[in-house]
């Protein structure tokens, strides 16, 4: 009998064991906990005329360099603030994959894409655990405020990397945990440092740390070449 209730306790420990290993919310690597994903009832949010001094989202793009012809995403891309910009600048001969995991969001983006005739964009319906991106596809993927969202981000780095072309870039827009004075819960930022030990683990190299936003870093990552 005592043989069976050691048995039966060695059983429930490494249950426990394997449920607090997979905890949702928490990063295996960092302990980064994982901010809720904002619901399309907050689309507005998104589009706040604030957000161009806040964020100052051109300047992102310029020092990003997004090429002329290039095929690119915009993973996480709401009603597509950002998707209309990076539309503008691949031009009529690039591609921007727009996804979301919000079907709403996406209704909201075709709708916009309809309104001001842009043509060069593809909207995506995504997974919490797979962007559904064309594989060995894209220069560039950016991610704007969306990466410490994910519920799943190992998952969603090897999709993403199965989707660039070697030496293509995977861009983080995130806001800087390192300063405490920005207006943003703690769950919405993140350290260079956090970024850097997840993401690597995944196959990229962190390859540059770019400062040129206020509240935000542009962490650019590279797929390695062969």
């Amino acid at each position: 009998m005592r043989i069976k209730t050691t048995s039966t306790l060695a059983a429930v420990v490494v249950s426990t064991i394997a449920l607090l290993a997979q905890s949702p919310g928490v990063h295996p690597l960092s302990g980064r906990q994982f901010a809720g994903v904002m619901g399309y009832q907050g689309a507005a949010w998104l589009d706040r005329e604030e957000r161009d001094v806040e964020e100052e989202p051109d300047r992102a793009l310029d020092a990003i360099r997004i090429a002329k012809g290039s095929t690119v995403a915009d993973v996480g891309a709401g009603s597509g603030y950002m998707t209309m910009r990076m539309a503008r600048r691949v031009g009529p001969e690039g591609r921007v994959y727009a996804t979301d995991i919000q079907p709403q969001m996406l209704a909201m983006l075709r709708e916009r894409l309809q309104k001001e005739r842009i043509t060069n964009v593809t909207p995506v319906q995504g997974a919490v655990d797979d962007p559904r991106l064309p594989p060995d596809t894209l220069d560039l993927i950016l991610l704007v405020d969306v990466y410490h969202e994910f519920s799943q981000p190992q998952q969603m780095l090897r999709g993403m990397r199965a989707a660039l072309r070697p030496g293509g870039r995977l861009v983080l827009l995130e806001y800087k945990k390192e300063d405490p004075s920005i207006p943003i819960r703690p769950e919405h930022k993140m350290t260079v440092a956090e970024a850097k030990l997840e993401v690597e683990a995944e196959g990229f190299r962190l390859a540059r740390v770019g400062n040129e936003l206020p509240r935000q870093h542009i962490l650019v990552f590279e797929k390695p070449k062969p």
